[in-house]
């Protein structure tokens, strides 16, 4: 049976639980405070322990790729069973990755994560479209064909990816020209044609990274968040700086389409899964 586009399961799954998502960054520091082994074992001990506390609680976990490769095949390995996991237990996996390439390559990367039948299987991916957007189209073509979706990078926290994304575009791109856009304006516009000419989905499938503590930008710099119905992947919430006032005025009318990443702020809460849990439930309380 076909299932359905990653933004309808998706807009249900954010219905129902509301629009926390729990990071899974397994830093060395918190492996460390919860007692577990720096190794595979730590890894999957750490995932299966915040997937049970996150199970019922919130419809959407995002671990951090980064974390699992470091400790080479066997991290890799954990992450497989850690996502397996996760959708078992019923929650949507984004895959926290930012792949970006070219060609056979970007196809190769989305084949790797948006293939149901491969081994990460994740229901949505992070991408940079720094190498023009169009660089991402193999990656958009795998999200329609296996119903899955994909964040690409627009409005990040990091001061400095301001100097790239709030650069002004001089000169005409096909189809969605328009003089002096921004490169996140450009990127949310990509995104939303696609959204439009894909899917009447409550969300799209092509959602934007917009930081918890840049989403103001958009506003100011006329980034239009709202065609295409595109979801909204907002990390920065709790231990980097953005609070729930914060994050509802920033967003304004969008916030529907928010999905807000707290990792840390979740995971200092650990070991137990008792007080993990806790954790989640005064988040998704203070969120509304």
């Amino acid at each position: 049976m076909t299932r359905q586009s990653f933004g309808t399961r998706l807009a249900a799954a954010l219905g129902e639980k509301g629009p926390l998502c729990v990071g899974l960054d397994p830093h060395p520091e918190i492996l460390s405070d919860w007692g577990l082994s720096p190794d595979a074992a730590g890894l999957r001990e750490f995932g299966q322990r915040v997937i049970e506390a996150a199970s019922g609680r919130v419809g959407v976990i995002k671990p951090q790729v980064a974390f699992y490769e470091a400790h080479g095949p066997a991290g890799m390995q954990a992450l497989t069973e850690t996502i397996s996991y996760a959708r078992h237990a019923g929650l949507l996996v984004i895959a926290d990755a930012k792949r970006g390439d070219i060609g056979s390559t970007m196809t190769a990367y989305a084949e790797a994560w948006l293939n149901p039948e491969r081994d990460f299987a994740a229901d949505a991916l992070t991408v940079s479209p720094y190498l023009g957007f169009g660089s991402l189209q193999p990656a958009v073509e795998a999200a329609e064909r296996h119903q899955a979706g994909l964040f690409v990078l627009t409005l990040t926290s990091n001061p400095e990816g301001q100097d790239v994304q709030l650069a002004r575009l001089q000169h005409h791109v096909a189809q969605v020209a328009r003089a002096h856009r921004t490169v996140a304006g450009q990127v949310a516009a990509e995104a939303a044609r696609r959204n439009t000419a894909a899917s009447a989905a409550p969300l799209g499938h092509i959602g934007l990274v917009v930081g918890a503590t840049t989403a103001h930008l958009a506003v100011q710099h006329q980034i239009d968040l709202t065609a295409g119905s595109p979801p909204l992947l907002a990390p920065g919430y709790g231990a980097q700086g953005a609070d729930a006032q914060q994050l509802r005025r920033s967003f304004g009318r969008v916030w529907d389409q928010v999905v807000v990443n707290s990792s840390r702020g979740i995971l200092t809460a650990g070991p137990e899964v008792a007080d993990l849990r806790a954790a989640i439930e005064s988040s998704r309380a203070d969120l509304g």
